[in-house]
């Protein structure tokens, strides 16, 4: 069995290599002057690609909920080389801010071309205690304004024949322990965005949807959370973002990110045993 197993995987890994090989070629100047909007940017992945946009000379609204910090990405974006660099605050656990920030990134930039959803509310690492009404916040920011601002771009990239670029977790396609009300907002997130890729491609839209599934990424949020817990390596923020941007401007449908979310996403059916052995063995956790 141990063998069988081992071929598999090998196979896997080969299938998953040929896909990365015979994706769309991306052309960086396909991003000059773009007119993005990117969520979650003050800080980890989302302030990476912040940068790598910037550097292919596309226009940038970032947002986030500091304000201070925000000034200092957009300030960086501009000496990188974006065409225009702008941001506003928001919180997007609120009703409001984030058909706010949308209308603003419409308003400056004169509509969008991408609409790259990244940000999450803040939630322990932890066992979970029985507290419902987080889970309910929870879904504010890290589910209800992801389908709120892509309905509110909606138009605007149906014109500009543009692409939404949703950024999940390998968490919303296999569930980890210590996450169980993360895992329940990506796992919603997951579900909808699939059902709407399905529903645009289905009425012809010019709107491509990505959504992308990534692994342990070495932010300092992330590896605060895990640390003395999760054993997996963490794989770097600057790469997982040009993935990510790639993936979007390619309107590829998914990108898993790094390898091994794709085995195990595919082993999660096929042979439950293992992914369950190795996920909990991932984690130091003597009860």
């Amino acid at each position: 069995m141990g063998a069988f197993v081992k071929i598999v995987i090998a196979s896997i890994c080969v299938g998953y290599v040929a896909v990365k090989w015979n994706r769309p070629s991306f052309d960086p100047e396909s991003l000059r002057g773009a007119r993005v909007l990117v969520t979650g940017a003050s800080s980890g992945i989302g302030e990476q690609m912040a940068y790598h946009y910037a550097r292919f000379g596309a226009q940038i609204v970032i947002t986030a909920r500091r304000e201070k910090v925000l000034q200092q990405v957009t300030e960086k974006c501009l000496s990188l080389g974006a065409q225009k660099g702008l941001f506003i605050s928001g919180d997007m656990s609120t009703e409001s801010d984030p058909d706010k920030v949308v209308d603003f990134a419409l308003e400056k930039l004169g509509g969008l071309d991408y609409l790259v959803l990244n940000h999450i509310g803040v939630t322990r690492f932890a066992m979970w205690d029985g507290d419902v009404d987080h889970v309910k916040w929870l879904m504010k920011p890290n589910f209800f304004s992801y389908i709120q601002m892509a309905w509110r771009a909606l138009p605007s990239l149906e014109k500009s024949k543009g692409s939404m670029v949703i950024v999940s977790s390998m968490a919303g396609k296999l569930s980890n322990p210590f996450t169980a009300p993360y895992c329940s907002t990506k796992s919603a997130l997951n579900g909808f965005f699939g059902a709407l890729s399905h529903e645009l491609a289905m009425k012809k839209s010019n709107v491509s949807t990505s959504l992308i599934t990534l692994g342990l990424i070495d932010t300092e949020s992330a590896l605060n959370a895990v640390r003395g817990i999760i054993t997996t390596p963490a794989y770097p923020a600057t790469e997982a973002a040009l993935n990510i941007i790639v993936t979007g401007a390619t309107r590829q449908l998914e990108l898993y990110y790094p390898w091994y979310t794709y085995v195990m996403n595919f082993f999660k059916d096929w042979y439950p045993p293992l992914t369950n052995h190795l996920i909990q063995n991932a984690l130091n956790y003597d009860p």
